[in-house]
């Protein structure tokens, strides 16, 4: 056989994914004509029937099912391939974001990079999965996570640190906790079950049992807004609750997160002029808030906890550094 008719099985495959001739035709930008002279003559050359037609669209016969099988991984990974030699518009910025970072940190400034560079157009997609740089046309993604990713580059942002919140109305209601006496109040479960490093710390008893244990920090902050309890929160995710009064932070003290916040992208996207520019811009912000958050912690030094009555005991002391094995 001559060359392998490699714009006819790309037909096929897309026809047999739809299972429909007149989308297939749509997708792959033809007419439904050409398209079917194109599976017919694959078909005449392959000496087989590879689709059964019917009113309701086109169903593989066993011939078919056996190519598409064999072949159709192999022409995704061509398409693939191309789409990502493909040159993206340089003034437009896929960018993939975790719901919760976008909607505490990143929205709130996004408006000042838009007026800046309004000839960038951003696609903010909000995900938590992980990005596949190979097989999505995402540009770049904003990711919590430990750093060291393989195969792509990641700038630090800033880190993040964890300390008890509560809602004011909870306070209220059951007066002041001491730092000792935290393990006898409503406690919400966080993610990576950091209370443990927190009482190893700072001193005082884990409880038995949490109030609710929550698998998502986003859901374990806003359970704390509505009087559920107490819960160790990530400083940058309660920022909005704290600034809108909805939360309280209960002393000065601190975890730092074992996880960092990271603008991720594949070497591909290096000299991406719309990336070019929101990187920039992203690591100003970055720094500028990073900042803020150090003269904070500058600011309360060893003064007297927010909220919190507690004796500076040497159970109170920083322990030798020790953090839980995952962020939250």
């Amino acid at each position: 056989m001559s060359r392998a008719p490699l714009a006819g099985l790309q037909a096929f495959v897309v026809a047999a994914r739809v299972g429909n001739l007149t989308r297939a035709a749509a997708q792959l930008h033809l007419t439904v004509s050409a398209l079917s002279h194109q599976l017919k003559h694959l078909e005449e050359r392959l000496g087989r029937r590879l689709f059964e037609r019917g009113p309701r669209g086109v169903k593989l016969t066993p011939e078919g099912q056996r190519l598409v099988d064999t072949v159709g991984p192999h022409v995704e990974g061509i398409e693939r391939a191309l789409a990502n030699l493909r040159v993206r518009a340089a003034d437009a910025l896929t960018l993939s974001v975790l719901p919760s970072m976008a909607s505490s940190w990143l929205i709130p400034r996004l408006g000042a990079f838009a007026a800046r560079h309004p000839e960038v157009q951003i696609s903010l997609q909000s995900n938590v999965s992980v990005v596949d740089f190979d097989a999505e046309p995402v540009d770049a993604a904003v990711r919590f996570g430990p750093g060291g990713w393989p195969h792509v580059q990641a700038d630090h942002l800033f880190d993040d640190w964890l300390t008890p919140v509560a809602s004011p109305e909870l306070l209220e209601r059951l007066g002041t906790p001491t730092l000792e006496r935290l393990g006898d109040w409503p406690l919400l479960g966080d993610p990576s079950d950091r209370w443990r490093v927190w009482f190893e710390r700072y001193g005082g008893t884990l409880p038995r049992r949490y109030v609710v244990s929550f698998s998502d920090s986003e859901m374990l902050l806003r359970a704390a807004a509505e009087g559920m309890g107490i819960a160790l929160g990530r400083m940058t995710l309660a920022q909005a609750l704290l600034d809108a009064g909805r939360l309280v932070t209960l002393t000065d003290r601190r975890l730092k997160s074992d996880f960092s916040h990271y603008l991720v992208y594949p070497s591909r996207s290096v000299h991406h002029a719309g990336l070019v520019s929101f990187r920039a811009w992203l690591l100003d912000q970055a720094r500028e808030y990073a900042l803020r958050v150090d003269a904070q912690e500058e600011a309360q030094g060893d003064g007297v906890p927010a909220v919190i009555s507690l004796a500076r005991s040497a159970s109170a002391r920083p322990a030798d550094g020790r953090h839980g094995r995952r962020g939250t």
